[in-house]
């Protein structure tokens, strides 16, 4: 059996270049990673923000719901994914057993909530918003 033998001086020409393949891939590696992060992170707010208008809308079509357990409700989804700033706005301002709808509507800035440095939503927001019609008393029969 025959053995290939390798000259030493072309392996040697070669490993420079390996080098420089490697620093031009790298930052483009490293770009499309932090980059998939970033937009499975925006994502996944997006999806939140969804799903905190209606648990927040769902928590106001009781009979004696406040604004303030509406917002609570609302907020307490968004702070399992994380999310640290928001603008939950409840419309009627003050629920009363006059009050027929809810509307809960939620502004996230992608800004603030952002996990890396590379910032690819920068001055972006997300904003959502349900209505449910209220369960009234009056309205129920028994």
């Amino acid at each position: 059996m025959r053995q290939i033998r390798r000259n030493k001086s072309q392996q040697s020409n070669r490993s420079g270049a390996l080098t420089v393949e490697f620093a031009l891939v790298v930052p483009l590696l490293f770009l499309f990673f932090f980059a998939q992060l970033e937009f499975s992170r925006a994502n996944m707010i997006r999806n939140m923000i969804t799903t905190a208008c209606y648990e927040g809308a769902r928590a106001g079509v009781v009979p004696g719901a406040t604004a303030d357990q509406i917002r609570a409700s609302a907020q307490n989804i968004l702070d399992i994914a994380g999310v640290s700033v928001s603008e939950i706005t409840v419309t009627p301002s003050v629920v009363t057993t006059e009050t027929t709808v809810v509307t809960v509507t939620i502004d996230v800035p992608l800004d603030d909530n952002s996990w890396i440095i590379p910032r690819y939503f920068i001055g972006q927001s997300f904003t959502d918003s349900v209505t449910l019609d209220r369960e009234r008393m009056d309205l129920m029969v028994f």
